[in-house]
């Protein structure tokens, strides 16, 4: 796929605040025909530019989870630490996303848990047992700001 325009860049911006949008009405929003929308929508799932669609869940209303932000410090950062270190992270489902960042640690990661009893066995049997880990640093979060938003705002 080339690269994305304006107008693709414009229909991505509105999937994201609400992806159950009618092709119709995102057509007529980023200004083209139902038919080149729906084009254009097929064209950047094909590409893997547009991976799936998710639902927001309230988790007042739902099994609640609490996510956990953990801050992975390697011993060494040499493309084959970061390797066994991704290869590790992609065996584990309860790791929901990992990123490889600059600045202070290696890798953020982010769990959901039930309680902390299952962080705690997360911390215990994944993490801390994963290759070339030299520092882990955790964070509870307390509430999804941008989940609870005000229904007129999504």
């Amino acid at each position: 796929m080339a690269a994305l325009d304006a107008i693709d860049r414009n229909i991505l911006r509105l999937l994201r605040l609400d992806a159950r949008v009618s092709n119709a009405k995102l057509a007529s929003e980023v200004g083209l025909s139902p038919s080149a929308c729906l084009r254009r929508i097929k064209l950047m799932e094909q590409a893997g530019v547009i991976r799936g669609y998710t639902a927001l869940v309230d988790t007042s209303q739902a099994e609640a989870s609490i996510a956990v932000i953990i801050n992975i410090t390697l011993e060494r950062q040499t493309e084959e630490h970061l390797d066994r270190f991704e290869a590790a992270v992609r065996k584990h489902p309860e790791i929901k996303e990992c990123f490889l960042m600059t600045g202070g640690s290696d890798y953020l990661l982010r769990v959901e848990v039930a309680n902390p009893g299952d962080f705690e066995r997360i911390h215990k049997d994944i993490l801390s047992t994963m290759p070339g880990v030299l520092r882990i640093h955790s964070s509870f979060s307390i509430r999804n700001v941008l989940a609870t938003r005000p229904k007129g705002l999504r």
